[in-house]
């Protein structure tokens, strides 16, 4: 299959590297100088190249606030059975566009990315594939993912947008808050340095992704959950209620155990 991948970052270049073994891939960026490290593919500047390549399936790969304008630059010089895709973590807007945009279209969402994950090893990494799409698109996807060894979801839109409130929201805040109130630590524990590490990582993504999942419509739901639970909390702190605390220890672990096994001797 002729694949065109947009955007040469680290997801864009992540999928240049994994389909250009058993695909014909060319990238495309505007900016030659972010070509230079990618190999395996045919490099493209200009939209006369993607035309006369006459790709099958377009991956959108830029930075999640260019999704659409980039779709929009490229669409007139695609075959009119090429299907779109995209990555993006964030699909606000994106169903409508797709069903006004005249071609078959796929949509998914990787749920890992380079700051975290091990890409050598993603058996333990999960996908969403959005199920109002291109049949033949979806199944593209699909058997790449099983290839993977990820975990496969399949969502509508708004079930994607529901979950990601939930997956993405919830501890993107935890770390502002644990970013905004630390203080430098000269000997930190281990527990302090996996905080940090963790806020490195989310603060080092583009301001406009962490936006945009913050203002999901779905978002505000969660983070009102967090500052419940936290007034709840203080309030077990503040009295040194040691009933309350053991009740609420015992909540939050039920709430974990599904995910981890908590040992205690």
């Amino acid at each position: 299959m002729k694949i065109l991948i947009m955007g040469a970052g680290k997801m864009g270049s992540f999928f240049i590297d994994l389909l250009s073994f058993d695909h014909e891939v060319a990238a495309y960026e505007k900016d030659a100088t972010r070509l230079r490290f990618t190999y395996n593919c045919q490099r493209f500047t200009t939209l006369d190249e993607i035309k006369a390549f006459q790709p099958e399936l377009v991956i959108n790969a830029v930075t999640v606030k260019y999704t659409i304008p980039a779709f929009e630059e490229v669409l007139p010089v695609l075959p009119k059975d090429c299907i779109i895709s995209d990555i993006s973590s964030v699909k606000t807007g994106l169903k409508a566009w797709y069903e006004e945009s005249g071609h078959p279209y796929a949509s998914t969402h990787p749920m890992f990315g380079p700051t975290f994950a091990n890409l050598n090893q993603l058996s333990e990494e999960n996908a969403i594939i959005i199920t109002e799409g291109d049949h033949k698109g979806c199944i593209f996807f699909k058997e790449l993912y099983q290839k993977m060894g990820l975990h496969i979801y399949e969502y509508s839109f708004e079930e994607h947008d529901k979950t990601v409130a939930y997956s993405l929201s919830i501890p993107f805040v935890s770390t502002f808050v644990f970013a905004a109130v630390m203080k430098h630590q000269d000997a930190p524990g281990t527990t302090f340095k996996r905080h940090m590490q963790i806020a490195k990582g989310v603060l080092n993504e583009d301001d406009y992704l962490l936006q945009e999942i913050l203002f999901n419509p779905y978002t505000h739901e969660q983070v009102a959950q967090i500052r419940s639970e936290l007034t709840e909390l203080l309030q077990i702190i503040e009295e040194k209620d040691a009933a309350g605390m053991k009740a609420y220890l015992k909540k939050i672990r039920a709430h974990v155990t599904r995910d981890i096994e908590i040992r205690r001797m």
